[in-house]
C-alpha cells in the first residue's frame, strides 16, 4: 500500500496524472497493419483494437478523426518475445493535421525499460480538442491526427529484434460545453494528392493565337541562344575597341 502511494506521489511530482486504461469497442474489428509515414499511417477509430507484428527500429503510423469537445486517450503496449541485450527508450507522439506535435497532458510518453522487461507500456492522453482557435496557438483543432510509435534509444544489437505491439485511442466524447465563440470552417485534414493532372493542354483564346503566331519564331527570353548571340555581339565589339585603342599611329 505505501509503494502504491509512494508512486502515485512519484507520478504526480513528475507531473503525469493517473488515468483509466481505454477499452476497446465491442465487435471492433481488429486492426493488423501499421503505416511506415504520415503518407502511409492506417486509419483506425477510437475504440478500435490495433495488433501488430514489428522489429525494433521501425516508425509505425496510424491517424484517427478527432472532433470538437473529444478528450483522446492513446494506449500501447509492446511486447519483447526474444531477450535483449540492454534498455531501450521507447515514445508515442501524436501530431495533429498540420503535423504539429501535440503535447500530453497525462501518461507515460517516454518511458525507458533495462533489457530482463518483457514489455513496455506507453500512453498519452491529449487536450480537449477545440472548434476554434487562432493559428499561432498550436492548440488542438478537429481534423485528422497521427500516432508514431518508435524507439529513440536502443543498443545497437538489439535494432531489428521483432516486437509486438498493441494500441488503442480512446476518445471521451464528454468533455463538457466548449466556452470558444467560433468554429472551424473545415478540418484540418492535409491533402495528400496536392495537384492536379490535367488531361488536355489549356486552349488560347484569338488574340493569344494572334500574338503567339506572330512571335512563336522568336527564342524564349531565357533561351541560351540569346545568351550565345549577345555573348558573341559583346566579344566582337570588345575586340574592335581593343584594336583601335592599341593601334599604333604610322609615321610619314
Amino acid at each position: 500500500m505505501r509503494t502504491l502511494l509512494w508512486s502515485a506521489a512519484a507520478l504526480a511530482a513528475g507531473g503525469l496524472t493517473l488515468a483509466p486504461a481505454p477499452t476497446p469497442s465491442p465487435g471492433a474489428a481488429t486492426v493488423t497493419k501499421a503505416g511506415t509515414s504520415f503518407l502511409t499511417a492506417t486509419a483506425i477509430t477510437a475504440g478500435q483494437p490495433v495488433r501488430v507484428g514489428a522489429s525494433t527500429g521501425d516508425h509505425l503510423y496510424w491517424s484517427f478523426p478527432a472532433e470538437a469537445g473529444q478528450t483522446h486517450q492513446i494506449a500501447a503496449t509492446v511486447t519483447f518475445p526474444k531477450a535483449r541485450g540492454g534498455p531501450s527508450t521507447w515514445t508515442v507522439e501524436v501530431f495533429d493535421g498540420l503535423r504539429r506535435r501535440q503535447a500530453c497532458t497525462a501518461g507515460a510518453q517516454t518511458p525507458t525499460v533495462d533489457a530482463a522487461a518483457t514489455s513496455v507500456t506507453l500512453g498519452c492522453t491529449l487536450r480537449r480538442v477545440r472548434p476554434w482557435a487562432e493559428p499561432w496557438s498550436g492548440d488542438p483543432l478537429p481534423g485528422t491526427y497521427y500516432v508514431r510509435l518508435s524507439v529513440v534509444d536502443v543498443p545497437e544489437p538489439d535494432l531489428g529484434q521483432p516486437v509486438d505491439v498493441d494500441l488503442l485511442v480512446a476518445a471521451d466524447g464528454e468533455g463538457g460545453a466548449s466556452g470558444d465563440d467560433g468554429e472551424l470552417a473545415a478540418p484540418l485534414v492535409p491533402n495528400n494528392r496536392a495537384g492536379t493532372v490535367l488531361d488536355a493542354e489549356p486552349t488560347a483564346g484569338p488574340v493569344e493565337e494572334e500574338q503567339s503566331s506572330l512571335t512563336g519564331w522568336l527564342p524564349q527570353p531565357g533561351s541560351r541562344w540569346i545568351w550565345t548571340t549577345a555573348g558573341g555581339i559583346l566579344a566582337a565589339v570588345a575586340g574592335v575597341v581593343g584594336f583601335a585603342l592599341t593601334r599604333r599611329p604610322r609615321r610619314p
